[in-house]
């Protein structure tokens, strides 16, 4: 596992510590980061990212999945273009699980660690959050991403009952008054912690609806007389909300009996009767239920999808809120200098310019002039990487000439990461073909109060340790940052299966592309608009009804097409790295953070900073 640097330096003895500040070559490297990091030193922010979680890095865990993980390539990509952002989050002292295997199931634990240990600095300042009968305290901690500061509100501070010092105690657990409390915190507790630090924000970014609560505060600010809708008013000029959400259930939704006495603090405070401020999140379909992306879409002044496919999408399924016909879309990217590997660095710096990392077209026509024999290179180092991956968790090994699959992603059943053993005879026979050797290497976590993600997930560990797998179907275990970009990095095709139109987005494959693997994926999410019939491989659908049937007939097209991917691999490498070569050409430039956040910077902020003057 990898560990923070504040730990690596804290355990070191004052032998080791002054052998490396002797060493010049490290020394050389630490003020380079150090200028670099100086160098990206933003104005004070006017723009504000809400997000209940932020995947930074492996020795941050502070994230659960895709939501972060985006909005931690978000924050990176700011800093790179000098956009005057700070984020707003929450400190989980226990953070999101670490998974293990035990008799064949998901295990969970929750390694308890503190903000210090994080490198997160205290900013001194304490804000509260009222509640029924109490205000809860939250002390805010800063932790720079580049040159974007980003804060995370703690509730384990003594002024707190014992109860509520466990409001941020975990990610996505606990009951739903917890997750309510800490919605509360994240956005109330979030504007006051911008302006104990004095910043002049003047757009706030609702990443999904956990941080809606924000616009409590807001109101708080300007509401004059009881005029409700005039602060409303106010507020949504500045106010931008993005859904990553396909379907229904994917949206959090409180219980009226459960929010309506959080909601009566501030309808008291202000004058106003609780139906007022129960319309603001009114659920269009369920009228004993407060839906907080209804909420963050009616007081918006912009929204947006996360791929043009989930744009569509998403104008559908909020036309009850009244708003989702303005509903737009920005794509989501992925931020290429955390997720390439440094070989396909230090050759696409080389050979393509430092520009490609900003998804510049110009640079990625570069990979024309890299040679089969270069791009061959590149791949058998990540499948090495991979392969030692394997071997050191749980002993697999992989044949170095087998044609790896890759498929790495939270086991929710929409993914379906079992949709193959639909075909379990054929995928058999393709495991034990020692002509075309294939080797499928899975990883992923099911949500601890998920039954039915945990039941698919035992079932992939069942095969990989069976007979029937022939050693060549591996599931390696804590899926993390670590984990991902290995396969990333190893893998030679990119699976992905989900039931369209269900993957809002997703940037697995997008991780995959950059570093030379090719995309077999269902068109859904991104590679719905990306894919052009050369750089990758389309799944085809069905258009049965019945989940069942459609499930049989997708994993079928499936195996077909891999069948294809197999001989094309096996029979010509040198067509295979021309396919590679077409990929980054076509992809490099759409999928990066730096082109998304570009967008965010023209189409969403820009907008909003002329709106509110």
């Amino acid at each position: 596992m990898a560990r923070h640097p504040i730990a690596i330096v804290g355990d070191a003895s004052t032998t080791a510590l002054e052998a490396t500040l002797a060493n010049g070559e490290i020394m050389e490297l630490v003020s380079a980061a150090t200028e670099e990091l100086d160098g990206s030193d933003h104005s004070e922010p006017t723009i504000a990212y809400f997000s209940p979680e932020f995947g930074i890095s492996s020795v941050i865990p502070q994230f659960s999945g895709g939501l972060g993980i985006l909005a931690g390539d978000h924050l990176k990509a700011a800093s790179d273009l000098h956009v005057p952002l700070a984020a707003v989050g929450l400190f989980y002292r226990e953070g999101f699980f670490r998974q293990s295997i035990k008799g064949g199931a998901q295990a969970e634990r929750y390694p308890a660690m503190t903000p210090e240990e994080l490198g997160a600095v205290d900013t001194g300042h304490i804000v509260t959050v009222p509640m029924p009968g109490r205000d809860v305290a939250a002390r805010v901690w800063r932790m720079d991403i580049g040159g974007t500061p980003l804060l995370l509100l703690d509730s384990a501070v003594a002024a707190n009952s014992k109860a509520d010092r466990k409001i941020t105690d975990r990610l996505y657990s606990g009951d739903r008054r917890h997750r309510l409390e800490q919605e509360l915190l994240l956005g109330v507790g979030g504007v006051r912690a911008l302006r104990a630090l004095g910043w002049p924000i003047r757009v706030y970014h609702l990443n999904e609806g956990h941080a809606g609560f924000l616009v409590l505060e807001l109101v708080n600010e300007v509401i004059h007389e009881g005029r409700l809708e005039d602060a409303i008013s106010i507020v949504r000029r500045g106010l931008v909300f993005t859904t990553h959400t396909p379907v229904p259930a994917g949206i959090d939704r409180f219980e009226r009996a459960l929010i309506e006495p959080y909601l009566a603090v501030w309808a008291s405070a202000w004058g106003v009767d609780v139906q007022d401020l129960w319309k603001i999140g009114a659920d269009p379909v369920d009228a004993k239920k407060f839906n907080m992306a209804a909420m963050g879409l009616r007081t918006a002044s912009a929204a947006n999808g996360v791929s043009a496919l989930h744009g569509e999408v998403s104008r559908n399924l909020f036309a009850g809120v009244g708003v989702g016909d303005d509903i737009g879309h920005i794509t989501n990217g992925v931020h290429a200098r955390t997720w390439v590997s440094e070989d396909n660095q230090t050759v696409f710096d080389q050979v393509l310019g430092p520009e490609w990392a900003e998804g510049s077209p110009a640079a990625w026509d570069r990979v024309e002039s890299l040679t089969d024999a270069a791009i061959g290179a590149l791949r058998h180092i990540g499948s090495l990487r991979l392969a030692q991956l394997a071997q050191d968790t749980i002993g697999a090994r992989i044949n170095p000439e087998a044609l790896v699959v890759g498929f790495a992603r939270r086991f929710a059943t929409y993914k379906r990461a079992t949709l193959l053993f639909h075909e379990m005879k054929r995928l058999e026979k393709m495991l034990h073909d020692d002509d075309r050797p294939i080797h499928f290497v899975f990883a992923g976590k099911a949500h601890p109060a998920d039954g039915p993600g945990k039941k698919l997930l035992a079932q992939v560990v069942a095969f990989a340790d069976s007979e029937e797998s022939n050693g060549r179907f591996t599931f390696i275990p804590d899926y993390g940052i670590d984990i991902a970009r290995h396969m990333y990095e190893g893998s030679d095709i990119w699976l992905n299966t989900p039931v369209r139109p269900r993957e809002a987005s997703g940037t697995s494959g997008q991780k995959a592309a950059l570093n030379g693997g090719l995309n077999c994926s269902i068109l859904d999410g991104w590679w719905a608009e990306m894919y052009d019939g050369s750089n990758g491989w389309a799944i085809p659908t069905s258009d049965v009804k019945d989940a069942v049937r459609r499930d049989a007939a997708e994993a079928a097209s499936t195996l077909d097409v891999l069948d294809t991917i197999l001989s094309e691999y096996h029979e010509g490498r040198a067509a295979f790295a021309g396919r590679i070569r077409h990929a980054w050409r076509t992809l490099g430039p759409q999928v990066t953070a730096a082109r998304m956040l570009a967008e965010y910077r023209d189409k969403v902020y820009g907008p909003a900073l002329t709106r509110v003057g």
